[in-house]
Order: C-alpha cells, then sequence, then structure tokens
C-alpha cells in the first residue's frame, strides 16, 4: 500500500495511522451525520412548476445541502489503488469458506470503519449470552441515536421479544434493535462492547476493535481480513444465516403490524446463493458489505468495504460473481 503520510497529514485530517498503515480515527467533534439509511448529500435540490396561463409563476427556490463527508478510504487514498475487476471499493477479499485460499483482494489489511456490518458481532454475541429469545425488550431513551442524529421506525415504548429485535437489526440494520440488545446483556452495554471485542479476540481478529453494538460510531474497526473470519463464525449460527437473509418479515408492534425489509437487494436476486450477509454504511466508512455466497461449487466469503455510490457495494459483488463464473468455465475446459 502506498504511504498514507506521504499523501495527508495527520494533523491536519485528525487521523491516525495504525501499525499496519491502516487509519484509525482520531476523536473529533465534527463526526458526518450519516447512518445505514441515510441518503447520499446533493449539492443542490431545485423545485420548479409550471405556470398556468394568467397564472404568476412560482418562484424558483434552491436549497444548498452540503456535500457528504469523504470517508477515511477516500481521505488515506486508497481509492487510486486500481484492481483487474475495477472495483468502486477500495477495500476486497474473497475467499475460499472451506480452504481459505484467496481468490482475490485488495488492501485486505486496512483498518476502517465498518459500519453496520458491526451488527453481525452482536447478533453472534446475544446467541452465545443464551439469554431468552422470547422474553419481550422494550425500546427505551437510551436506544435514541445520539451519535448520528437517525431515526427509527421503533418507537420509545415499543416491546418486542430479543428474537425479533435480532431479526431487525440483521436483517434491517435497526440500529435501536440493536442497542436494546446490547443493553439488556448481563451487566450493561459495557459489559455487551466488552464481550464483542472479547469474542473478536478470540477468533483472532486482531485487527478489530467496538466500542457499540450499531456500528453508528467510526471507531467500530475492523480489516476485511479480520471480517472475512466474523462472516465464517457467524455462517456457522443457523440463525443468524435465517435472519440475515430473509427479505421481509411482519411484525407485531402493539396493535399494528409493521412490514420490514432486507437492506440488501442481493437476497432477492435468484441469481445468487446466499448464506449469511450484512450490509453497513456512514460517511466515513461508505458503503459495506459482507457475504457468504456459494458460486461455481464453491462457497465464497466475499468483503467489500469503503464503496462509493449507493449501489456501487452490490455492482462490486456482481463484478466478482461474473469473474468467478468465468474462471470456473475456463479451468473447466
Amino acid at each position: 500500500m502506498k504511504s498514507i503520510a506521504a499523501l495527508f497529514s495527520t494533523a491536519a485530517l485528525g487521523l491516525t495511522l495504525s501499525l499496519s498503515g491502516a487509519l484509525l480515527p482520531a476523536q473529533s467533534a465534527h463526526a458526518a451525520k450519516a447512518s445505514e439509511a441515510q441518503k447520499p448529500a446533493r449539492s443542490a435540490v431545485k423545485s420548479q412548476r409550471k405556470a398556468k396561463p394568467g397564472v404568476k409563476a412560482r418562484r424558483v427556490s434552491v436549497v444548498d445541502v452540503a456535500p457528504a463527508k469523504p470517508s477515511f478510504g477516500q481521505l488515506a487514498g486508497l481509492h487510486a489503488d486500481q484492481d483487474e475487476l475495477a472495483l468502486k471499493s477500495s477495500v476486497a477479499l474473497v475467499l475460499d469458506q472451506d480452504t481459505n485460499e484467496v481468490l482475490f483482494s485488495k488492501n485486505p489489511q486496512a483498518v476502517l470503519p465498518i459500519a453496520s456490518i458491526t451488527k453481525l458481532m452482536t447478533a453472534l454475541v446475544v446467541v452465545e449470552a443464551h439469554q431468552s429469545m422470547s422474553e419481550m425488550l422494550s425500546i427505551t431513551n437510551d436506544d435514541v441515536d445520539t451519535e448520528k442524529g437517525t431515526g427509527s421506525r421503533l418507537a420509545i415504548g415499543t416491546e418486542l421479544s430479543r428474537q425479533e429485535l435480532m431479526h431487525l437489526a440483521l436483517m434491517s440494520s435497526e440500529n435501536r434493535a440493536a442497542n436494546a440488545l446490547g443493553r439488556n446483556y448481563p451487566g450493561g452495554l459495557a459489559a455487551f462492547v466488552a464481550a464483542m471485542n472479547a469474542k473478536a479476540q478470540s477468533l483472532g481478529m486482531k485487527d478489530t476493535q467496538y466500542v457499540e453494538p450499531t456500528g453508528l460510531s467510526s471507531r467500530n474497526q475492523s480489516s476485511a481480513h479480520d471480517l472475512a473470519v466474523l462472516v465464517k463464525a457467524a455462517h456457522e449460527v443457523p440463525v443468524l444465516r435465517e435472519f440475515s437473509t430473509s427479505a421481509e418479515h411482519l411484525v407485531a408492534v402493539g396493535r399494528r403490524n409493521m412490514q420490514f425489509r432486507t437492506t440488501n437487494g442481493l437476497v432477492r436476486n435468484p441469481s445468487w446463493d446466499i448464506g449469511l450477509q450484512k450490509t453497513g454504511f456512514i460517511n466515513e466508512a461508505g458503503r459495506c458489505l459482507v457475504m457468504q455466497a456459494q458460486m461455481a461449487g464453491r462457497k465464497l466469503i466475499m468483503v467489500f468495504l469503503d464503496s462509493t455510490g449507493k449501489y456501487s457495494r452490490v455492482g462490486d459483488a456482481e463484478r466478482v460473481r461474473k469473474w468467478v463464473m468465468q474462471n470456473a468455465v475456463k479451468v473447466s475446459e
């Protein structure tokens, strides 16, 4: 990897470098307002209507919106690194789940924010705590996002079972659901975060750290290599496979039924055989995606971090699938 220090002044950027040459964030009061469901900012929004005959035209209004802040990967210059598949992700890794053979890699050791990919570890820790999945938990003010200021469809006072909250956290990337799961862990949220980091260490995820269970904090960080390890571990848990790959789920909230859907459109795509997946997005992390999928007779683990563009992570996954299938055909010939 090219020297990040040579490209940027860490003092000016408010960033520090890890021993592996990857980025770690310095504490900053200027965190970007973003979340998994946040739409990319536009430079301007114009509203015009045609005037009817004899009616004075409405005045054109222009609302300036600040552009989204660059991701850590962009600040590090990682997007300048080219690859044979022309991926939009600055970090990518594809490996065989059974043999650990690396089929493709791009900056696999870079340590970057991972956004809602965090929720895979959140769910894994919840399952291994062996708490009652039928226990009803309440959404409280403590679950409101004060990191980015994002909203939620789960209103304060909503009561759902631990199982339902985990389902929504994995499928729909529900932040309040994930935080409620951590908050109701034995010993509370602090103990839960400690358990997340302990599990990461036990799996050999040396580049990984967690500070909260949702992924809204840019201080939740990992590398593609570590996340591949996490995907492999999570895939061994049937309920995580089931919840992360369900396309939609109807939840009874009080007297209402609310429909929730997956954040990953590939789940609905018949061309894909996905065994486990999770998406993620905050401005600092860019668009992220991890998956376990079967193709060309192999079980593959795919990691894409810091992808630019709303649909680019899906496009990258499709590029990799096409490349794998083409190579499989060449081998068979």
